[in-house]
């Protein structure tokens, strides 16, 4: 009987989860008109017998046991044209594996500028103070901030930040831009917790800043905690 509430609590959970992935994952598309892409998942590895001797370990649904990053990257090699802006089709996809993890391919409506989570804050802060225009910005659960930023700034971020006074190779400041990508709340990550929102994507950050506007607090920030 044991046994038998564990794992009907766990497929319950595993519902409400996919649930949420899959609201969340046509949310982005309609609302946001973003690419989506699904990714490799999370497995609990639960089941009858593993429920009966107490084993939760996570492991990635690619089943690389030494996979590089656990339930956050696509699924196949040509993930590039997979990935879709239509809630319709983006429906159909986690219908079909409501477990996916929700990947957004950057390069394309928007990039990325991912740092440690201290700096991140730190820059955030004076960000807000100095009124500076601010897209949605993610949090995971390995204490990283990803800024969204208009695409094209892999190209930019270089020669900015030389511009600056600083060597692009000394800060841990990294672009994603086309041909990467990041992972969308509510995705889960080795360790089992969440990505979230530090900034929730709004009708008021519709409209993402060009990454010379953000580049001087993220790299002081990312400077300063080093």
């Amino acid at each position: 009987m044991v046994v038998e509430d564990t794992v009907d609590d766990t497929l319950t959970a595993s519902r409400q989860t996919a649930g949420q992935l899959l609201d969340a994952a046509v949310r982005y598309a309609e609302e946001r008109h973003w690419d989506v892409l699904p990714g490799a998942w999370l497995t609990d590895g639960t089941g009858p017998a593993a429920a009966y001797a107490g084993r939760r370990t996570p492991y990635c649904s690619c089943g690389a046991p030494r996979c590089p990053a656990p339930g956050a990257h696509p699924l196949t090699a040509d993930w590039i044209g997979q990935a879709s802006g239509s809630a319709a089709a983006v429906r159909r996809m986690w219908l079909a594996q409501p477990d996916a993890s929700i990947l957004l391919p950057t390069g394309r409506t928007f990039d990325a500028i991912d740092v440690p989570e201290v700096a991140g804050c730190l820059a955030l802060a004076r960000m807000e103070r100095m009124e500076l225009p601010l897209g949605p910005v993610i949090g995971t659960p390995d204490r990283r901030l990803i800024f969204f930023v208009l695409p094209g700034a892999g190209a930019k971020v270089p020669d900015l930040l030389r511009r600056l006074g600083w060597s692009p190779s000394s800060l841990d400041l990294v672009v994603r831009g086309e041909g990467d990508w990041i992972p969308a709340p509510p995705t889960r990550l080795a360790g089992g917790q969440t990505v979230q929102w530090a900034r929730k994507p709004t009708a008021v950050n519709r409209w993402l800043p060009d990454t010379g506007e953000l580049l001087s607090p993220l790299a002081y920030a990312c400077g300063r905690t080093r």
